[in-house]
């Protein structure tokens, strides 16, 4: 049986948008994505078209205050990055592939987000031609603490 939580709810209400045509339900895309950065970060605008060429709507809110924005969020310190963004109920912080925003909306665990401390070369929106790209974790993170949720060696889950 299927349990419907609040999260889950408002996910499926708000990110469905699923229309009836002809008496089918034609499946919706994905749920918008919400970005916070400050006006002065040049990487956040490749991570924003790496969401986008994954299928996610982007909109894009520049902040002089995005400190605040982490706090109010609940980003612990030690997972900050250059900027936040919300989807579906869950804070996504820095440069988290797709790959691991569409595993976090298909599992719904229960936790804040997840983060990418730091900003890893070769991370969605860090690629420098030329440069091989780092290995780095996807960290899940809430009340209960912070938790491997996935390793990457650039764009691609190892």
């Amino acid at each position: 049986m299927l349990m419907l939580n609040r999260r889950r709810f408002l996910a499926v209400l708000g990110t469905s948008g699923a229309a009836l045509m002809a008496g089918q339900v034609i499946a919706s895309a994905l749920p918008k994505v919400v970005v916070i950065k400050d006006p002065n970060c040049g990487c956040c605008g490749g991570w924003v078209e790496h969401m986008k060429a994954a299928g996610f709507p982007v909109e894009v809110v520049t902040s002089s205050n995005v400190d605040q924005v982490k706090l109010r969020l609940g980003v612990p310190d030690e997972l900050a990055s250059c900027h936040t963004a919300e989807v579906a109920g869950y804070v996504i912080e820095g440069h988290v592939p797709a790959d691991a925003v569409n595993r976090l909306l298909a599992e719904m665990p229960r936790a804040r987000g997840l983060a990418v401390p730091g900003m890893p070369m070769g991370s969605p929106g860090m690629e420098v031609a030329g440069k091989a790209p780092d290995s780095y974790e996807v960290v899940l993170f809430g009340p209960s603490g912070q938790t491997t949720f996935a390793r990457y060696r650039g764009v691609n889950r190892v």
